[in-house]
């Protein structure tokens, strides 16, 4: 009884967490992306970039444009987040008006005089309090009541009186530079406050303006969130190059506020965890008296049972032990930083053994759980998912599949060349591709992974999916670097073509087509057709190239995944080079009671055995040869 009572209370914190969450996520914009968006005025879609006003000097004066999140979302009771970049264009030394953040209370387009300083929002009739909304100003033009041309407003009812203002000048940031601009907008339902983060793309996001907003007493419950954007008689281009929003519905509860709200979520907070740890040190104090001695020999048992079985899994270290090692976590023994710390190179000279130590970041979202028998890792949240969900099923611009591609390569070459000894992952799919906010490519699910302290291992179980596995794995079940590399020419195939592969010994494979489009010369016929012919010629032909290289069925003449990232980046460095025709795969193997070898040529035999294998591309042409 006790245990349900605990349950249940720990059931009823959890309840009034969260209710039920609202995303969705535009990496770039296209024809495509107005499906779900509503949009007036001069909005237009080109190159991946959502334009707002017209990109074109001569015609730009007076323009309006508005764009809406297409489906109505509950803005309140509930905390959002959003985070996207913006470029703003001029083309004059003189330019206006801005743009803005818009939570609407309706899908209808601008008022009809909202050009210039109105930045579509309002216009001289709804100034003053006739539309409920609320507005993230990012404004370019000093009009008579601003601070400055180069500021940041909250507006509710009135662009003359903005809740709150701040200068961009204060944090280095000028949205007339033509460089990408990151913002991050984030409003917390409990605490009733929408706080501000800029920084130029690709840079840290510095916390810039605090507001208290009562978001019931400013918009609709249900209103609808996007963009919109103005010029006067000077002209700027403004751009909206991606964009992420997330919101969490929060209970009824979350909408009080005030002093004695404070109060009472103070007492609350107090009261509850008390209530819990009271509840939990009786029982567990019943339970302790309840103990009799064959239960404590249980016990006893069950711990030498567990310090057995740690013995045989990874060993624990002390940090005074790792910092010896590593000397410090010295920067000469940095090996390299990634997204959640710093990995150094360590020496246990007792051993001794060279080991690699990974040192996680202070504001890492990775973390680990130790609670009684079970052991946990926690990672960060992926809000894209995998690869494999996209492939033939979702959208995705080049610039993003590229991206893609290429943060896959690099992880690759720290596996392989730049983590000590090399790391063969073993299972390169579509499916272990996982994607964060921004599209970067995270390579997941290491089970299979295998360090190659010893070069000389062999496996009696083939890991690996069929597909991706490369053909010599099959035969010897020895996973190398160079299996790897051909894993990843499937999935390029897979990304640029925008299909899933059958399997290269499947008739018909998408490796079939695309050897078959490059011999006739006509390669870029096997683009993804969703991609409407929008992409970049001279890349999509090194990805062609690349791809075609890393699934040699001669895994001495595949590319090493350096020479990959440098054929990405570089659009100068010379590609692989191909035959005319696809190389057919022919592997033979022979077998005796002192011998078991496998070669890609009858050149390299120099003893040839009783019995030989010959295994050809087509696998129902097996033959045994008897000589």
């Amino acid at each position: 009884m006790l245990r349900l009572l605990i349950l249940l209370v720990l059931v009823y914190q959890l309840s009034i967490l969260f209710v039920e969450c609202h995303n969705f996520s535009f990496p770039s914009f296209d024809v495509g992306s107005y499906s779900n968006l509503t949009y007036w005025g001069s909005v237009t879609a080109a190159n991946g970039t959502l334009n707002l006003t017209p990109d074109q000097p001569q015609n730009n004066s007076n323009k309006v444009g508005r764009v809406l999140f297409s489906h109505s979302i509950p803005v309140w009771p509930a905390s959002f987040s959003t985070i996207f970049t913006i470029r703003i264009s001029t083309h004059q030394l003189i330019t206006g008006d801005g743009m803005a953040f818009l939570i609407a209370q309706d899908d209808k387009p601008s008022p009809p005089d909202s050009y210039g300083s109105f930045i579509g929002i309002l216009d001289p009739s709804t100034q003053g309090g006739t539309l409920d909304q609320l507005a993230v100003e990012f404004d370019t033009y000093r009009n008579e009541h601003e601070i400055d041309g180069n500021h940041v407003a909250v507006v509710t009812t009135s662009m003359e009186s903005p809740v709150a203002v701040k200068s961009l000048n204060d944090v280095g940031i000028d949205l007339r530079s033509g460089r990408n601009i990151t913002i991050k907008i984030d409003y917390d339902g409990w605490t009733k406050v929408l706080e501000i983060s800029v920084a130029y793309a690709g840079q840290p996001l510095v916390n810039f303006l605090r507001q208290e907003i009562i978001m019931q007493e400013t918009v609709p419950r249900n209103a609808y969130v996007g963009f919109s954007a103005s010029t006067a008689y000077f002209s700027e281009v403004h751009h909206v190059l991606n964009w992420n929003f997330k919101l969490f519905e929060l209970p009824e509860g979350s909408l009080k506020y005030g002093v004695d709200t404070d109060k009472e979520n103070i007492a609350l907070l107090v009261a509850t965890p008390i209530a819990i740890v009271s509840l939990v040190v009786v029982v567990s104090f019943l339970i302790t008296a309840r103990k009799d001695r064959k239960e404590r020999f249980q016990i006893k048992e069950d711990i030498e049972m567990l310090t057995r079985t740690a013995a045989s899994g990874p060993q624990v270290f002390t940090y005074q032990k790792l910092s010896k090692a590593t000397k410090g976590f010295s920067k000469d023994n940095l090996l390299g930083t990634g997204g959640f710390g710093s990995v150094y190179k360590g020496v246990f000279y007792d051993s001794p053994t060279t080991v690699a130590v990974k040192q996680i970041n202070a504001t890492s979202k990775q973390g680990w759980c130790h609670d009684g028998e079970k052991l946990l890792l926690v990672y960060e949240y992926m809000p894209n998912e995998s690869l494999d969900k996209y492939i033939g099923k979702m959208f995705l611009d080049w610039d993003t599949r590229f991206k893609i591609l290429s943060g896959l390569a690099s992880t690759l070459v720290y596996l392989h060349e730049e983590c000590g000894n090399p790391i063969v992952h073993r299972d390169i799919k579509p499916n272990n591709v996982m994607l964060d906010t921004e599209y970067n490519a995270h390579l997941g699910d290491f089970g299979l992974a295998r360090l190659l302290q010893n070069e000389n291992f062999v496996t009696t179980m083939v890991a690996g999916t069929p597909g991706y596995l490369a053909p010599e794995v099959s035969y010897t079940g020895r996973a190398t670097p160079e299996s790897d590399v051909y894993s990843f020419g499937m999935v390029v195939l897979e990304v640029v073509c925008g299909r899933r592969s059958k399997g290269i010994m499947e008739e018909n494979s998408l490796v079939d087509k695309v050897w078959s489009s490059y011999e006739k010369g006509t390669i870029l016929e096997c683009m993804d057709q969703t991609l409407d012919g929008k992409f970049d010629n001279v890349q999509a032909q090194r990805c062609f190239i690349t791809g075609l290289a890393c699934l040699h069925p001669d895994r001495t003449l595949r590319p090493k995944m350096r020479k990959v990232v440098q054929v990405f980046m570089n659009p100068d460095e010379p590609l692989m080079k191909l035959p005319e025709s696809r190389p057919s795969l022919v592997c033979v193997s022979w077998h005796s009671p002192t011998c078991s070898t496998i070669t890609t040529s009858l050149d390299n035999m120099k003893h040839i055995p009783d019995e030989v294998t010959v295994s050809y591309e087509d696998a129902s042409q097996t033959k045994k040869l008897h000589i």
